[in-house]
């Protein structure tokens, strides 16, 4: 069962896809991210890459992030991201784009910048370096970003743009998260 841990929508259980497509991010992962980023997450602007049930966005927009934005290549996965945007009553700070991540992060390039970037492709893709080194290559990092990368791999994907500064280990299941490089916050 998945549901939002606290905010505005704490206690929401939300839909998920049957079967095996896709493979929400457990409750404890859920809590250490959001632990580690608790003091980031007011007034912030997030993208959900892989977004799956949308659980990561709309715990974000629980928290108090401003707007988020949901993106996956699933149809069925978009309409179950809307069905839990509905239920937690966080609808309308959120937007779904239902495209793969290359595309939708060509299509936001140059319109608005995050702060906060949830990276949790499938796996078995081994997708998240690429999706990190484009997200950085497209210019839609606000000055304090952070990014966040879920996979089962322990790798760094570090670039000349972000900067890992933290890393934790659940099971099978490698979390690391990223900052923008930038004058305030060089290491």
């Amino acid at each position: 069962m998945m549901r939002i841990i606290t905010g505005k929508a704490k206690g929401t259980r939300l839909f998920t896809l049957p079967g095996d497509a896709t493979r929400p991010t457990s409750e404890k992962v859920k809590e250490a991210v959001f632990s580690a980023i608790q003091f980031d997450i007011e007034g912030r602007r997030v993208l959900d890459l892989f977004s799956g049930s949308g659980q990561m966005a709309l715990e974000a927009l629980s928290r108090g992030a401003t707007s988020a934005v949901s993106v996956d290549s699933s149809r069925d996965a978009a309409a179950i991201i809307k069905k839990n945007a509905e239920k937690t009553k966080l609808s309308e700070s959120l937007r779904i784009i239902t495209s793969d991540y290359k595309s939708a992060i060509s299509q936001l390039a140059g319109k608005t910048k995050f702060d906060i970037i949830f990276i949790d492709p499938p796996y078995a893709a081994k997708l998240a370096g690429d999706a990190l080194k484009r997200v950085c290559d497209a210019g839609i990092l606000s000055d304090n970003a952070v990014i966040i990368t879920e996979s089962d791999e322990d790798k760094n994907f570090e670039n000349e743009t972000v900067a890992l500064y933290r890393s934790y280990r659940y099971g099978k299941t490698f979390v690391s998260l990223y900052k923008k490089i930038n004058e305030e916050n060089l290491m």
